[in-house]
């Protein structure tokens, strides 16, 4: 993700040149407008993944619940979230994504002063970026849906899904029940979904 100030200078005009010619921005990852969706995993982590979220659990904490409350505000339903150390996942139905996406980046801003403030650390860069992912089929769906509520065994912080506390793990295996939850997680395994962007 960070490997941009590692590469030759050769390496990043070729880079360069493919993303001019492919049209896509120089830097970050392409925006496209998702006519007609609604579901989005929404992910954003902090600057070099530096763990600024998990300085405390008041903060983890105080964190979920200004997402939450942002995501109650802004979007239809909230299928699963997970807030980590470094970085937070979304999963949400929402019909103004763009909106959405603002009232995040203002939380971003807030958070970035009051942390920077708490922690000595004026004009520290806290948020890397926050992306959107579409969700394309019903098989999407249920992988992000177990990727979101395994993303603190993944990160090797818990064992088991129920031991991560901020996350909507314990809620979802009550409302379906672990019979389904296990019958959705051999169904739809998470296999390699988000090595790539995801670290």
């Amino acid at each position: 993700m960070y490997e941009w100030r590692s590469i030759s200078d050769v390496e990043r005009k070729r880079r360069l040149s493919e993303r001019k010619v492919n049209r896509q921005p120089w830097h970050g990852p392409p925006k496209f407008e998702h006519v007609g969706k609604t579901r989005f995993l929404i992910t954003a982590a902090c600057y070099e993944h530096k763990p600024w979220i998990g300085i405390s659990s008041e903060r983890m904490s105080l964190t979920a619940e200004s997402l939450l409350s942002i995501a109650d505000e802004f979007c239809s339903e909230l299928y699963a979230w997970c807030i980590l150390p470094n970085h937070y996942h979304l999963f949400v139905d929402s019909g103004d994504i763009r909106m959405f996406q603002s009232e995040l980046g203002k939380f971003h801003g807030r958070s970035s002063f009051e942390w920077n403030k708490e922690d000595d650390q004026r004009g520290r860069k806290v948020w890397f970026r926050s992306f959107e992912k579409p969700i394309d089929s019903i098989r999407h769906f249920y992988v992000t849906l177990n990727y979101v509520h395994n993303n603190p065994v993944k990160h090797g912080l818990v064992e088991k899904w129920t031991d991560w506390p901020y996350s909507s793990a314990v809620d979802y295996l009550e409302t379906v029940g672990r019979d389904e939850a296990k019958r959705i997680w051999l169904e739809y395994p998470v296999l390699g979904y988000g090595d790539s962007w995801d670290r």
